[in-house]
């Protein structure tokens, strides 16, 4: 048997490091992946995935990408139950296993050489 999904699609807003009571590295993104096909309407909808990066890679993620880049992500598909008023729902998110850069509006570098001309 096989989980693995592979997704490409533009980060919806930037990601946040947080570290878990036990020192865990992790950051939770949401990506927008547009459909292939279009709706009655004649237009393609969106898909809004979320996705769990653990350890180095939601270090890396976290500093290198921003609201807008694309991503490419293969990972797995996990369930977790959650409590909402009072009712067990089981949810699903695809928790990263590597995270392609494949786009980005500007490198950190890029960044830092335009802050010291403005010097």
């Amino acid at each position: 048997m096989l989980n693995q999904m592979v997704v490409v699609g533009r980060l919806v807003k930037d990601p946040e490091l947080r570290e878990t009571s036990d020192g865990k590295k992790v950051s939770n993104i949401t990506l927008a992946v547009p459909r292939s096909y279009k709706n009655s309407e004649g237009e393609y909808d969106t898909d809004f995935l979320d996705i769990t990066l653990w350890n180095s890679i939601a270090e890396n993620s976290t500093e290198y990408v921003r609201k807008g880049d694309l991503l490419g992500v293969k990972g797995r598909i996990t369930s977790r139950s959650i409590e909402q008023d009072g009712i067990n729902k089981n949810e699903l998110v695809l928790v990263a296993e590597k995270v392609t850069f494949l786009s980005n509006t500007k490198t950190k570098r890029e960044e830092e050489i335009e802050k010291e001309k403005d010097i």
